[in-house]
């Protein structure tokens, strides 16, 4: 999910503030830069020095050069899957997921530039691409686990789910347990991917909608099971 913003700011303590800010201008510094002049002619020293801070900050935030420029973060991450975690029970999995994700992405309209220039810098570094989708890959089975977390909590008991969510399939034990495995992970995937899209379509041509309706269109037609558009 490329989930980065500076939201997060706003809460914490003064250190943790601070901490925040200073991983997204390394981030920004780092895509800005790439975007300009090829990620692989950035150095370390150029980001850190574009950024205000020293080469040693820098490795305070991140293990190597190549980290920076995966826009999401253990923050990010954690808000959202706390928010699902708090929803209110009577909401679906993915209405408590949608709300989640579009809580964190309140402020999309101001990361237009930053999630543009990403994708062309992506595009162009095909090994940033691939620890990118690395990345986001281990945070889609972060949201799995919590999906499927939320649902036990709701429930108090295996397969009885409130709303529209699946209850149990017919079967076994152990092809109940399977299905209700799979549930969380193909909620997960699909949500991530419902991110990109929406963040792709809306960076695209923002001028036509806001992110806010494309991205609650987007889980509107995920809700509705995708039917097809008129023709």
């Amino acid at each position: 999910m490329q989930l980065m913003s500076e939201k997060g700011t706003a809460g914490g303590g003064l250190r943790e503030r601070k901490k925040r800010a200073t991983r997204v201008a390394l981030t920004e510094a780092a895509v800005r830069l790439a975007a300009e002049h090829g990620a692989e002619k950035v150095t370390v020293e150029a980001i850190s020095a574009a950024a205000g801070v020293s080469v040693r900050t820098f490795f305070n935030y991140f293990d190597t050069r190549d980290d920076v420029f995966v826009l999401t973060g253990a923050d990010t991450s954690a808000h959202v899957r706390r928010a699902l975690l708090a929803a209110p029970a009577g909401l679906t999995p993915l209405e408590a997921l949608r709300d989640a994700l579009a809580a964190e992405l309140a402020e999309a309209e101001q990361q237009h530039e930053l999630w543009r220039l990403h994708g062309q810098v992506l595009r162009a570094a095909p090994h940033l691409f691939v620890r990118s989708l690395g990345a986001h890959m281990a945070d889609e089975t972060e949201l799995a686990e919590a999906i499927a977390e939320r649902m036990r909590s709701v429930t108090g008991a295996p397969g009885d789910t409130p709303g529209d969510a699946p209850g149990p399939p017919a079967g076994s034990d152990e092809e109940r347990r399977q299905a209700l495995d799979l549930y969380p992970r193909l909620l997960a995937a699909v949500a991530v991917t419902a991110v990109r899209v929406s963040i792709d379509h809306w960076c695209a041509r923002p001028e036509v909608r806001a992110f806010r309706d494309v991205f609650q269109e987007v889980f509107a037609l995920l809700a509705a099971g995708l039917p097809a558009p008129p023709a």
